[in-house]
């Protein structure tokens, strides 16, 4: 049998040729529908024994069983072909849909859609088997019989929400039957006809792709409800078309081809659909277009549709961001079932004719890419058939004359073999059986005498077709990745409205646990959900991007989690084309991102707030060896306008300062010393850049008091410099002034000096801890003032001095030996050092600093427990005690050795070791297990921030292990192995603090009460 029907070779009108039919490929099966038809009327025993009809009947048998049923049930439509031909056959078959009344109830109308759609249906098959209808007249046909019977359908709606009250449609004043065309004139509502069906290329088992748009001025009472309306008119459009009884189904439907599908209702409003594309369309929307036509409803206003997005689809001028975005439909839409690469051969069995290597995918594509390159500039070029674009291209000299009839040999050959395959069991496949029995028969039913005749012609086509398509599009960059297991991904599919099982099957060989809730969330980006993602150039950089992006997030321990916190961040870009641009070419940036989102949400978080963290990833974070974090500080905010504008820049550099440093404490480019300082550093310049511009702004209502002067004395982690991630700043403010002075001076009010500064301390305090739209700077804690938290904010620091010479507890002068002035004049910040030395060195307290310490101590464990396994300040063992010994002894020994005053830690305990004081085992046990204790609680917080459970996701299992190993006697190998470690740590800090300070035992009564900075 040939490839192809021409028009020559054609037999007459109604003539059934016995050799035209393909022989049956089950003889027993093709007797029984004969018997089973000559046992009917006398048209039909006539039908079953003519030769042509006989014919007919055994090959429909023989190879369809679902072809078989309906010629069992409607015999009479292939008498009628036999009898008149299939043009009229085919008429008459739709006749009821020209003289239904399409105001009858439901079950009337449902079951003569149904009886239409069967009776065509077997004629539309019957003339295809005989030859008597080229493919292009086949699918046109089916395409007919899909507009009549879904506007048929929509008239019969339209009448019912008339009836209710909710459109304005008016029956014939004269009670005759309604004119369905009359009808859906003025309704409102159009279907726009999409792929196969808007082409008028309907597969015989495919669904009718379908857009529903409404105007709602045009028929509603009221505009506001006509959302709703048409919504449920919809709705019941597919009810109604693929409800299925024993008399079959209408059409299956698919409404998914309508704008942002995932977001918008069934039916969309005119407007609302011509905004998004002209906002926001696609490319593979603009591919699809090309086909569109108004198939229902009224059809005027589709076209006005159409003809207000021409532009959208059809641009006059190629530039190269066009010819790029060309590129990246194949990229969006095209999959490569199969291997691939040189010598790579395609099995017959199991191919899939329409997605496959060589398909009819491949052909379309072809055509429509050429026509959305050079069709806004020649409309000849912009037929919706892809045999007539094929045709115009090679015309118009844009396609090979060559290549272009092999694709069109190729495109009718496989879309013969497309409706064999539907029609053996009315099943919507493309895909070749996988057993020898069933490629039998399909070749057969294609007329060839063997099923190795057919794979040779099958295979000689998809090998043009593969290869014109390769000499297209080799310059198309790929889409592809290696998977975890090895083998390359395929082109990855996200835009469309459905998940493409190749795409679904490489999502999870990458690694993420919910693949179509993954390729839900990136379809949405290409659907420009994001604002970043809106304009054409960030959605071709989004594909281009989208294998390694995939890639990076798949590595991560948690991915699916991992992407969708960069889903939010991708969220809160205002733009999406610079950020995408620099993931594009730098991969190395696109891991860094990966790996901090899958293993820290707290810098997933700043990074969702701050999306310009991005650009200090990229200027590749930071190292040991870095500059200053800090160092552009005190210029922006001395450059600021006002107070307001100072605190801005002030948060904004800090936010990102913090960010940088968290990242890299968190990616193991510094260590937790490091880390510590910068952060104290940033602390440090934030607040000596900002208390100048405080009083300098507070001076302009208050003046000025005389020798009056601030200082800000840090404690705990800041004074110590060894901040941990989201620590607090534990400060006391601390003034002076001249003795005689009465009252300030030089302002529009003054002020006692006291009151001065005790009203210019809050707003040192509100600048540091105030939110703006970066968050704030710091939470900050005065608890270590003199008064506690009941007293003024600031302290004079005669009064300072007294009370820490004469009143202070053991555990406040233990804190004062991490105290150090941050800001605030030097001779200020000189006379603090002074005052802080003599408190540490006060006489007559040393004796007792042991003995306090150990009951403080003692207390601790009593009364404030750790809050769990990972709590290494509170634990046993853990950072309070390494501080308690190395604060203890210093107060000890200070008044005999000031040499041994740090208020850092870790040198503390090692000038305590060249004093003599700490024998160098234990003060190097101690500063190895303060570092430990550090990472480890630095770590935990950012990833996983308080946790009472000792289990811990794997990315914050991962950051331990690695920054500990260096700090361990032999680097633990799992979680267990490292709370092991940890805990004989523990126990040599314990046993060096009973040694040095004394035996834990219970707190005495009336022991010293505790500050909860005591420890930092």
């Amino acid at each position: 049998m040939p490839e192809s029907q021409t028009p020559d070779s054609r037999p007459p009108v109604g003539t059934l040729l016995p050799e035209r039919l393909p022989r049956p490929f089950d003889p027993e099966a093709a007797d029984r529908l004969i018997q089973q038809v000559a046992e009917g009327e006398a048209p039909a025993r006539a039908l079953a024994a003519s030769p042509g009809g006989a014919a007919l009947l055994r090959a429909l048998g023989g190879h369809a069983p679902f072809l078989a049923d309906l010629a069992q049930r409607e015999p009479m439509a292939l008498v009628r072909l036999q009898e008149r031909g299939p043009d009229e056959a085919f008429d008459l078959a739709l006749a009821p849909l020209r003289r239904a009344d399409p105001g009858a109830a439901r079950d009337a109308v449902g079951a003569m859609l149904r009886q239409v759609k069967r009776q065509a249906a077997l004629i539309i098959a019957a003339a295809d088997l005989a030859g008597l209808w080229p493919l292009d007249r086949v699918t046109g046909a089916l395409s007919d019989l899909a507009d009549g019977t879904i506007d048929f359908a929509c008239a019969h709606l339209l009448l019912a929400a008339g009836e209710r009250g909710e459109l304005r449609i008016a029956r014939p004043a004269n009670g005759a039957r309604p004119d369905p065309r009359a009808v859906c004139k003025g309704s409102g509502l159009t279907l726009l006809g999409m792929g196969k069906l808007g082409a008028r290329e309907l597969n015989y088992s495919s669904d009718v792709d379908l857009m529903v748009l409404y105007d709602p001025e045009a028929a509603t009472y009221h505009s506001d409800r006509a959302g709703a309306c048409y919504v449920r008119l919809a709705r019941d459009l597919v009810r109604l078309l693929e409800e299925r009884t024993a008399e079959g189904y209408v059409f299956r439907t698919d409404l998914r081809l309508r704008p942002d599908p995932a977001a918008t209702p069934l039916a969309v409003s005119i407007n609302a659909a011509i905004v998004y594309y002209e906002s926001m369309g696609q490319n593979w929307e603009r591919a699809a277009m090309i086909k569109a036509r108004p198939v229902a409803g009224d059809k005027a206003l589709g076209e006005h549709f159409l003809r207000e997005i021409r532009p959208f689809v059809w641009r006059r001028h190629l530039d190269f961001a066009a010819v790029s975005d060309i590129h990246s439909i194949k990229r969006q839409i095209h999959v490569h079932k199969g291997a691939k690469g040189a010598g790579a051969t395609i099995a017959v069995a199991g191919h899939d004719v329409k997605l496959g290597r060589g398909g009819i995918r491949e052909i379309e594509f072809t055509a429509q890419v050429l026509q959305l390159i050079w069709g806004g500039r020649d409309p000849a070029l912009r037929d919706p058939t892809t045999l007539g674009a094929l045709a115009a291209l090679a015309g118009a000299g844009r396609l090979d004359r060559r290549a272009a009839a092999d694709l069109a040999d190729a495109y009718v050959f496989l879309r013969n073999l497309e409706h064999r395959l539907q029609m053996v069991a009315d099943r919507q496949t493309h895909r070749l059986p996988e057993d020898p029995n069933g490629l039998a028969r399909i070749a057969s039913f294609m007329g060839f005498d063997s099923a190795d005749t057919f794979a040779e012609t099958f295979l000689r086509h998809l090998g043009r077709v593969e290869r014109h398509y390769g000499s297209f599009f080799e310059a198309a960059p790929p889409l592809s990745v290696e998977t975890p297991g090895g083998g390359d991904t395929g082109d990855l599919v996200f835009t469309g409205v459905e998940d493409d099982p190749a795409t679904l099957a490489t999502l999870q060989r990458l690694g993420f646990a919910d693949p179509a809730s993954v390729a839900a969330l990136v379809r949405s980006w290409h659907h420009g959900r994001p604002r970043a993602t809106r304009s054409e150039r960030a959605r071709e950089l989004l594909t281009a991007l989208m294998p390694t992006l995939l890639a990076a997030f798949g590595r991560q321990p948690h991915p699916d989690q991992a992407l969708v916190r960069f889903d939010t961040v991708l969220g809160r870009l205002p733009a999406g084309v610079q950020v995408l641009s620099l993931l594009h070419r730098n991969p190395a940036l696109l891991d860094r991102i990966a790996g901090l989102l899958g293993a820290a949400p707290q810098l997933a978080e700043h990074l969702a707030r701050n999306p310009a963290a991005l650009d200090g990833l990229l200027a590749g974070g930071l190292t040991p060896t870095a500059a200053d974090p800090a160092a552009g500080l005190p210029a922006l905010v001395k450059d600021a306008r006002h107070i307001e504008e100072a605190m801005d820049a002030a948060r904004r550099l800090a936010t990102a300062r913090k960010f940088e440093i968290d990242a890299a404490a968190l990616e193991g480019t510094i260590d937790a010393d490091t880390a510590g300082e910068l952060r104290a550093d940033l602390a440090d310049a934030a607040v000596s850049a900002l208390l100048p511009r405080i009083m300098a702004d507070f001076a302009e209502r208050y003046g000025r008091v005389p020798g009056g002067a601030l200082a800000v004395l840090a404690l705990g982690k800041l004074g110590g410099r060894e901040m941990l991630p989201g620590s607090d700043l534990d400060l006391v403010l601390l003034y002076d002034h001249d003795a005689d002075a009465a009252e300030s001076t030089g302002g529009r009010r003054s002020l006692a000096p006291s009151e001065y500064f005790i009203r210019l301390a809050p707003q040192v305090v509100s600048a540091i801890t105030a939110p703006g739209a970066e968050g704030r700077l710091w939470e900050v804690d005065m608890r270590l003032r003199p008064s506690g938290n009941k007293g003024p904010v600031a302290v004079g620091i005669g009064a300072f001095e007294r009370y820490h010479m004469t009143e202070a507890w053991t555990w406040e002068r233990m804190a004062l030996t991490r105290a150090r002035p941050i800001a605030g004049p030097p001779a200020l910040k000189r006379r603090i050092n002074e005052v802080l030395r003599a408190a540490i060195t006060r006489p007559g307290t040393a004796e007792a600093a042991l003995a306090d310490a150990v009951a403080m101590r003692a207390r601790m464990l009593r009364d404030l427990p750790p809050e769990g396994p990972w709590d290494v300040k509170a634990m046993p063992g853990g950072l309070v005690e390494v501080e308690f010994v190395a604060q203890a002894l210093q107060l000890r020994h200070a008044a005999a050795n000031p040499k041994v005053l740090a208020t850092t830690t870790r040198v503390a305990l090692a000038r305590l070791r060249e004093a003599g004081i700490l024998p160098a085992e234990e003060a190097e046990a101690l500063i190895r297990a303060e570092r430990l204790w550090r990472t480890v609680a630095g770590l935990v917080r950012l990833t996983i921030g308080r946790s009472r459970d000792a289990a811990l996701p794997a990315p914050a299992v991962a950051a331990l292990l690695r920054a500990a190993a260096p700090l361990l006697p032999a680097p633990a190998v799992d979680l267990p192995g490292l709370r092991a470690q940890m805990a004989e740590i523990a126990g040599e800090v314990r046993a060096v603090f009973e040694r040095r300070l004394g035996p834990l035992g219970a707190a005495p009564a009336g022991s010293a009460p505790m500050g909860t900075g005591a420890a930092g």
